[in-house]
């Protein structure tokens, strides 16, 4: 086992209450890819930020490897200083690294780093950020919520640079497929302290969950003690003092113990109000289009959505997700086309944005409307500290400003809000966004059981997989065009039949450009065959593709010096470029074979 190269040990912190971090560790050894969970509000930013040396904690042992190099992804980048993106992404490089990695890492994030910091929204400094973090490739990468404000392309591209990154990562994430797919160690903050799972993200609900049952029995089993001694103290034998006031300050401790336990944190429970029934059609669109200026956000588009239906949309951002979900809404005319609505629809919408959520508001205010006290649920009166604790908010929090939650809380807020309203179609653009594991799952099983209709806006594959009935994303993923397509299922669906369609038009067009054989022969004549030429290409292509394989292999071999880049940048560049018209000549090379060979066997039958 190699050395750590960064290690907190029995980290604490308060804040004036009871303890954020009592006793919490985290060890970052060469390679690692860890990711951080815990619910909202556990201390895993701040576990991250005394990592990272941005925080103090009061007590325990922080150490740093003098020789390693730690980067971390700040949530609300400083541009103070910087006129573009590139200077401000540049910034962050050391003497020996390389400049290009910063213009590579902005182009698939979507910058071109001319950009000026001071018009960047919101998502688009989160990106700026992640390049400037990236860019050094340091020993160790701290990222809270990278995935925030990233659109599902990038989420994937994004996937795949930290699997073959070689810097260890310490991860933040509500992204349960995104988390799968990168971590291969799992630390579990909960209560003030911290565990270690030598596994990825993939094991770690099934674990936890044995965690606590053991945890359980524990506390099952030290009552059952406590019991024994005090009957023991009272009916046993008095003479032996000694013993008795030993036994009698074992049991106090035991009883301490008992009493300190503090338990899980509990679970979100809550429910939609009930409203009245929608009509059997919620929405019609026929041939709906929006345009701004010269581009296509939607082209003829039609659709039908039935009451108890869930539809996810998805795609890149900028691709018009929200202009289509705000017309097929009415909240927004089309150029052309119709919008109906159903009958009797009531309709609550979590905004990705938060808007509706004012800083200086109390939160028992915001749930009531300022009417009191008490708020109308499902028809019956409750009152606001008891529905608070519901969604895990303590009855002291009912005079707090919202200005004072963290993200996940003022999402949990929000949908306290919208289950207490009486609704029938659900519209929710980007919910899972801060939002904990424990409180994703209350709110993936409140959307699939949900008598009602949901409409989603969502970059969360998992979450989209565990819901939804149809989703709608764009015809041309890479390139939106304003055309959209309905499929059946969840996002993966979604994946199989776009490859399906793919491959079919591939197969189509392979078709309609199929070599030309020779003029068929008068009657009676021979068989058509192929060509000299076609029969040549058809016994001489296999060699030439495995010379290509085998240049291909070459140059693997070299590019996968993981110090290459940085020793020769220009050789890394010109291997690279070589490589891909190797593989676009290998690709082409071998979509001719196939063709010659498919028209082989139809000519002979």
């Amino acid at each position: 086992m190699a050395p750590p190269i960064l290690k907190l040990d029995d980290i604490f912190l308060s804040f004036g209450g009871a303890p954020l971090l009592a006793g919490a560790g985290l060890q970052i050894e060469p390679g690692d890819k860890i990711c951080l969970v815990g619910r909202n509000g556990s201390g895993k930013s701040t576990l991250l930020k005394i990592a990272a040396g941005l925080v103090e904690a009061q007590s325990g042992e922080v150490f740093r490897h003098p020789s390693s190099t730690v980067r971390y992804l700040e949530q609300a980048p400083d541009f103070a200083g910087f006129n573009t993106v590139q200077a401000y992404a540049e910034a962050g490089l050391g003497p020996g690294d390389d400049p290009y990695r910063v213009t590579y890492l902005l182009s698939h994030l979507g910058l071109t780093g001319d950009e000026d910091p001071r018009m960047l929204s919101g998502g688009e400094s989160r990106r700026a950020a992640l390049a400037r973090v990236m860019a050094p490739e340091p020993d160790i990468l701290l990222l809270d919520e990278p995935t925030n404000h990233l659109d599902l392309p990038t989420i994937e591209w994004l996937e795949g640079e930290l699997q073959k990154t070689r810097s260890a990562l310490v991860l933040i994430s509500h992204d349960r497929r995104f988390l799968e797919k990168v971590s291969t160690a799992t630390v579990w903050l909960d209560r003030g302290t911290s565990r270690r799972l030598d596994r990825g993200f993939g094991h770690f609900e099934a674990w936890r969950d044995q965690v606590l049952e053991a945890e359980e029995l524990e506390q099952h089993k030290l009552g059952k003690s406590i019991e024994r001694e005090e009957h023991w103290l009272r009916y046993g034998v008095t003479a032996r003092r000694k013993r008795n006031m030993r036994r009698l300050g074992e049991l106090q401790t035991m009883r301490s113990n008992y009493r300190g336990h503090k338990g899980p944190q509990g679970t979100v429970q809550a429910t939609v109000s009930d409203a009245q029934e929608s009509g059997k059609l919620v929405i019609e669109a026929d041939k709906i289009t929006k345009s701004f200026g010269e581009r296509a956000i939607v082209t003829p588009f039609s659709i039908r959505v039935h009451r108890g239906d869930c539809i996810g949309l998805v795609g890149p951002n900028g691709a018009g997700k929200t202009t289509l979900l705000k017309m097929l809404t009415g909240q927004l005319s089309p150029d052309s086309g119709i919008v109906k609505l159903g009958t009797n629809l009531e309709i609550a919408t979590l905004d990705q944005k938060r808007e509706d959520l004012d800083p200086e508001d109390t939160l028992a205010n915001y749930l009531t409307d300022g009417r009191g006290e008490n708020l109308l649920v499902n028809g019956e009166q409750r009152h606001v500290t008891g529905y608070m604790k519901e969604f895990l908010f303590q009855p002291e929090q009912a005079r707090t400003p919202i200005r004072n939650l963290s993200g996940g809380e003022r999402a949990r807020l929000m949908l306290a809000r919208i289950l207490s309203r009486p609704t029938n179609l659900l519209i929710l653009d980007e919910p899972t966004n801060d939002l904990d594991i424990e409180t994703l799952d209350l709110l993936q099983e409140i959307v699939a059981g949900f008598p009602g209709t949901v409409i989603l806006v969502s970059h969360d594959r998992d979450f989209l997989d565990r819901t939804v009935t149809s989703t709608i994303a764009p015809a041309m993923p890479d390139a939106p065009d304003g055309r959209w397509i309905e499929y059946a299922g969840g996002y993966s669906d979604m994946l199989v039949q776009r490859k399906g369609a793919l491959e079919e038009r591939r197969k189509a067009e392979r078709a309609a450009e199929k070599p030309k054989t020779q003029e068929a022969p008068a009657s009676g004549s021979s068989k058509v065959k192929l060509s000299f030429k076609q029969k040549f290409a058809l016994e001489n292509l296999p060699k030439e593709m495995a010379k290509a394989e085998a240049e291909i292999a070459k140059r693997e071999q070299v590019m996968a010096d993981p110090n290459l880049f940085t020793r020769d940048p220009a050789a890394f560049n010109r291997l690279a470029s070589e490589m891909e018209k190797l593989r676009a000549g290998l690709t082409k090379m071998e979509e001719e074979w196939l063709e010659l060979e498919m028209l082989r066997e139809e000519l002979e039958g």
